[in-house]
C-alpha cells in the first residue's frame, strides 16, 4: 500500500513524474523540443538515472525520454538536474502535448526539415500554452512525406509535407523505359502510347518522382505544402484524422492550428477529445469557424472561458 497521499500522487503528475505501478517511485518524462537530443543532455539523462533511478531510461511514443524509480523526495532533485542542460520534466494533462517529428530533416524520402517545423511549433504553442487547459490531451506530430512513419493522421493535429509538381508534356522523349513511371510507388504516372500520364486522382504528391525525368517533363516546385489532418486518435477509441480539403503553405500553419486550439477550448467538454468534438458540432461547422479570424479576435475571451463538463 502507497505511503503516498493520493494528493501528492496527483501533484507529482502535473509535474510529469507518473507513478510505477505497485510502488512509491515514479518515472520524470523529460521533454525534447522535437524528438533531437544531444550528446551532452543524453549524458544529463543517464547520470540523472543513476543518481536518482533505477539506472535505467526509456524512450516514449512522442520522442520524450523516462527515467523511472524516482523517489517521491527526489522529484525536485531531478528536475533541478536536468535543468542544467535545459531540459524539463513534464508532458501531462489536459494540455499540448509533447510535439513529435519523424526524421524528414535527414530522410531521403523527408520534403521538409521536419525537426525545424517541431521545435518553432514547441515554442509557438507546447511552452507558449503551458497554462492553457484545455478539454482533453493535445496532440500534434508533423511528418515530412506520405509514408506517415510519425503517423499524422493519429494525432489531434497532424502536418504532413507534399510536393507539388508540373508536368511538361513538351520536354517528354518518350523514352522506351520511363523514369518517372518506374519511380511512382503508387502508379499515377504510366506511359501511354509512348507518352507519360500522370493520374492526378492517384498522385499522392510524395515528390518521389519530381527529380526522375533526365530531361525536364517533371518540374517540381521549390517549397512543399502541407496536408492537414485534425481530430486523429488511437487507442480504446480509433478516429483517423479528418483531412482538411486543401493544401497549406508553411506560413499559414500556426496561423491554422491556433484557430483550431481556440475552436476545440471554446467548443469542448471536459474530458472530450478534439475529434470527438469536431463528429458532436460537424465537420462543417468547423471548417466554416476557421475560415476567417474571428477566433484570434476571441482569443483572450475563450481563454477565459471554464471548460464545461458534459452534463452541464
Amino acid at each position: 500500500m502507497s505511503k503516498l497521499t493520493s494528493a501528492q500522487i496527483s501533484h507529482a503528475k502535473s509535474l510529469g513524474f507518473l507513478q510505477n505501478r505497485g510502488t512509491d517511485c515514479f518515472s520524470g518524462r523529460a521533454l525534447t523540443q522535437n524528438g533531437v537530443l544531444s550528446a551532452e543532455q543524453l549524458k544529463n539523462l543517464a547520470e540523472c538515472a543513476e543518481q536518482y533511478g533505477n539506472g535505467t531510461v526509456t524512450f516514449t511514443t512522442r520522442l520524450t525520454v523516462e527515467i523511472p524509480g524516482i523517489p517521491f523526495e527526489h522529484i525536485d532533485d531531478v528536475r533541478n538536474h536536468v535543468a542544467k542542460q535545459n531540459m524539463t520534466i513534464g508532458g501531462t494533462g489536459a494540455k499540448i502535448r509533447a510535439i513529435t517529428a519523424c526524421k524528414g530533416t535527414t530522410c531521403i524520402y523527408g520534403n521538409c526539415d521536419t525537426q525545424a517545423i517541431a521545435e518553432q511549433l514547441h515554442h509557438t504553442f507546447f511552452e507558449a500554452w503551458q497554462t492553457v487547459k484545455l478539454p482533453h490531451k493535445f496532440k500534434i506530430a508533423v511528418g515530412g512525406c506520405p509514408n506517415s512513419c510519425m503517423k499524422p493522421s493519429l494525432n489531434d493535429f497532424g502536418i504532413q509535407a507534399h510536393i507539388i509538381f508540373h508536368y511538361r508534356d513538351e520536354h517528354c522523349r518518350s523514352c522506351r523505359v520511363c523514369a518517372v513511371e518506374k519511380r511512382c510507388p503508387v502508379h499515377a504516372a504510366i506511359l501511354e502510347n509512348g507518352k507519360l500520364k500522370i493520374d492526378d486522382s492517384s498522385c499522392i504528391h510524395c515528390g518521389i518522382c519530381s527529380n526522375a525525368c533526365h530531361f525536364g517533363a517533371i518540374e517540381r516546385e521549390k517549397e512543399p505544402v502541407f496536408r492537414i489532418f485534425v481530430g486523429g486518435t488511437w487507442g480504446k477509441t480509433t478516429r483517423m484524422g479528418t483531412v482538411l480539403p486543401q493544401y497549406y503553405h508553411l506560413d499559414e500553419i500556426e496561423r491554422l492550428l491556433e484557430k483550431s486550439l481556440l475552436w476545440y477550448r471554446s467548443n469542448g467538454y471536459q474530458k472530450e477529445r478534439f475529434g470527438a468534438v469536431i463528429d458532436r458540432v460537424g465537420f462543417e461547422a468547423f471548417l466554416s469557424d476557421i475560415s476567417d479570424d474571428k477566433l484570434l479576435e476571441q482569443k483572450a475571451d475563450i481563454l477565459s472561458l471554464d471548460i464545461p463538463t458534459k452534463e452541464q
